[in-house]
């Protein structure tokens, strides 16, 4: 049995106070609440600051080896602005692959302000974690994530030591480019990064840089970005566990198959979806909630340059996601969401999180309100069959859903669809859709040549 160690809760906490503190000070200097929408504040964000103080704590972190043999030890490290899909997508599938996996931050405090306004609580510190051995290291990009990667001592001697005894190492986005290189891991190697780098990659003594979307060389494989976060996290799971695994964690996610093209939309009744200024949008999350599905809605409608609100519907700002358990922190409490308007409302996947989401009373009728009034709604996943389908929001439409649950659906005549529109709907199958889920929602608020640019910009296409 593997020893055990508690996270330290009183510096997660402390973190999160401060974090939310901070906002919460910002919010009354400008006259509005944490996630920058405007609205006056109110007495939920100092309840979140309170409950930090009382709650927020990180998992423990496992010291030992595996509880179970055969589990593979993964490291995924992370630091302010890192790339938060990137990260989720390899902590998710390696997770749902049987690795006991940790998330560790280069920072000095666990809660880890990512790009795009993500905020997580780490389950430890890389510092923390010097003795300890991995199977598999993965760093994640992001810009300024990657940099504080690279600035990393503690993590640069890690590596170094994990990758000449022969373990497996992996980079994706900048990372690459912008850690490995740095830190020399890649002389003599054949590699890959986000496009914009590859000439930055290219001029790194010994590095052979290929314009690749995933590349495997010996013991490190390397990726291009958010858009092949999917593919590099399953050649991971290939690599420590076999092809045959690999394709058992991919048939859930229902992923595309041919990677790199344009994504697809099959609307019916075509309407403009109009907006006063800037989209406002509001995601809600619950504890169960899909990462991939969650985290590819704010970072891609983020980048885009829409509103985003997360909202969480328990009684705590932090969720806890469906299957890595990412300790996300939300923007607000679902109380203030409400006293809000949206011009969508969109709602990630998960089957516990969606049976949260329909026992919600406030977000049910938030919903209902949004469809009567005709501004756009959606979901993905399990969310159309177990919120919208029982509370009578598919009426007259057509829809997709999670593939083994699309016969809860009255009319399923749309289900074999990646992402469905219809007039003021929109729904969407799975984690494997959901890049293309949130692209087609760009496409319908910002218009189809922004939503083709931002695809290329995430290498989806």
């Amino acid at each position: 049995m593997a020893a055990v160690a508690p996270a330290p809760e009183d510096r997660v906490a402390a973190d999160a106070v401060k974090l939310v503190a901070a906002h919460v000070e910002d919010d009354e200097q400008r006259g509005g609440c944490c996630c920058c929408c405007g609205a006056a504040p109110s007495s939920v964000a100092r309840r979140a600051t309170s409950w930090c103080r009382r709650k927020l704590a990180s998992r423990p972190v496992v010291l030992g080896g595996p509880t179970e043999p055969g589990a593979k030890r993964v490291l995924v490290a992370v630091a302010a602005g890192t790339e938060p899909l990137e990260a989720a997508a390899a902590a998710d599938i390696l997770d749902r692959a049987g690795a006991r996996v940790t998330v560790a931050t280069a920072s000095e405090g666990l809660v880890v302000e990512a790009g795009h306004g993500v905020r997580f609580a780490a389950d430890g510190r890389v510092a923390g974690l010097e003795a300890e051995e991995f199977d598999l290291i993965v760093l994640p990009g992001g810009m300024k994530g990657s940099a504080n990667l690279g600035d990393c001592k503690q993590l640069e001697k890690m590596v170094r030591k994990h990758t000449q005894s022969g373990r497996l190492c992996a980079a994706i986005g900048a990372a690459p480019a912008m850690v490995l290189a740095r830190w020399g891991v890649l002389k003599g190697f054949t590699a890959t990064c986000h496009p914009a780098l590859l000439g930055r990659l290219g001029d790194d003594d010994g590095v052979i840089a290929v314009d690749d979307r995933v590349v495997k060389d010996r013991n490190v494989v390397t990726s291009q970005g958010v858009g092949t976060a999917i593919e590099f996290a399953l050649e991971l799971v290939e690599q420590l566990y076999g092809e045959l695994k690999a394709h058992e964690v991919a048939g859930p996610l229902y992923m595309r198959p041919q990677q790199g093209g344009k994504y697809s939309i099959q609307e019916y009744n075509q309407i403009q979806w109009k907006c006063t200024g800037t989209p406002r949008v509001l995601v809600p999350v619950a504890n169960g909630s899909e990462e991939m599905e969650a985290l590819n809605l704010i970072d891609v409608l983020r980048r885009a340059g829409a509103r985003v609100t997360v909202a969480s519907v328990e009684d705590t700002p932090r969720i806890l996601t469906r299957h890595y358990k990412l300790n996300l922190i939300a923007d607000v409490m679902l109380e203030q969401a409400a006293e809000m308007e949206f011009d969508l409302i969109v709602m990630p996947g998960g089957l516990p999180g969606a049976l949260k989401f329909t026992s919600s009373e406030k977000l049910v009728g938030m919903l209902k309100k949004q469809a009567e009034s005709g501004r756009p709604y959606g979901a993905i996943c399990a969310s159309p069959a177990y919120v919208l389908e029982p509370h009578g929001l598919l009426k007259g439409k057509k829809a997709t859903s999670f593939p083994p649950m699309a016969h809860l659906l009255t009319d399923q005549s749309a289900c074999e669809y990646r992402v469905v529109v219809d007039g003021n709907l929109i729904t969407s199958r799975a984690p494997g859709t959901a890049t293309e889920f949130a692209l087609a929602i760009v496409e319908k608020l910002f218009g189809e040549e922004k939503a083709v640019a931002l695809a290329k910009e995430l290498v989806f296409m």
